[in-house]
């Protein structure tokens, strides 16, 4: 519980820096939440990694509340979007990350860690953004003006026309997507090194 309390910490405090064009520094902490739920499946079942998450959902619900206290250049450093978007976001997929993984655990080894987290990552991603971002969700938090992130440019630079939260969202996922790699060789090397859950 402490390792994904300390990274949905980390992450909360790190979405606020930008990391070049497109991402935060939150991008490269928050898919560790997804190993951490994985391990904790693998270790000591379902029921304990939900309690896991649940865990982290309460430190990311502090966070935000403190988060909305605290006044930037441009107001609360946490909008009232951007935390619900974060908090169902972080529920929909972490609780779905550990239904997909239980479903998926009697198979080969990289199956139940590797399906879980693409299908976690999307629902994450999509879910974030859009609720976050999006004109279409504006009346979650009318004062909130969000239409800087739905200035019509070329996707990533380079892409069709398209709202700067596509870009964002795109961005974000790819970084998930190659993290999530990296998780898989760490979740072999970690479940491997156990004898009482042998690869």
């Amino acid at each position: 519980m402490l390792g994904m309390a300390a990274t949905v910490l980390a992450s909360n405090i790190l979405v606020q820096f930008l990391f070049g064009q497109w991402l935060t520094y939150g991008a490269f902490t928050y898919p560790l939440a997804f190993l951490i739920t994985d391990l904790t499946n693998r270790f000591h079942g379902p029921a304990a990694a939900r309690r896991v998450v649940l865990a982290g959902f309460a430190v990311g619900l502090i966070c935000s509340a403190i988060g909305t206290q605290v006044m930037g250049v441009f107001g609360p450093l946490v909008t009232l979007r951007v935390a619900l978007a974060s908090g169902l976001a972080f529920l929909v997929a972490q609780l779905t990350d550990v239904a997909v993984f239980h479903r998926l655990r009697a198979g080969a080894w990289w199956r139940a860690p590797l399906i879980s987290t693409v299908i976690a990552s999307v629902l994450d991603t999509t879910i974030f953004f859009s609720l976050a971002f999006a004109a279409a969700f504006t009346w979650v938090e009318p004062g909130n003006d969000v239409s800087w992130a739905n200035d019509i440019l070329p996707v990533l630079g380079v892409g069709p026309a398209a709202p700067l939260w596509i870009s964002l969202a795109i961005a974000d996922w790819w970084v998930k997507m190659a993290l999530a790699a990296l998780s898989l060789v760490a979740f072999r090397v970690i479940v491997g090194k156990s004898s009482q859950f042998p690869i």
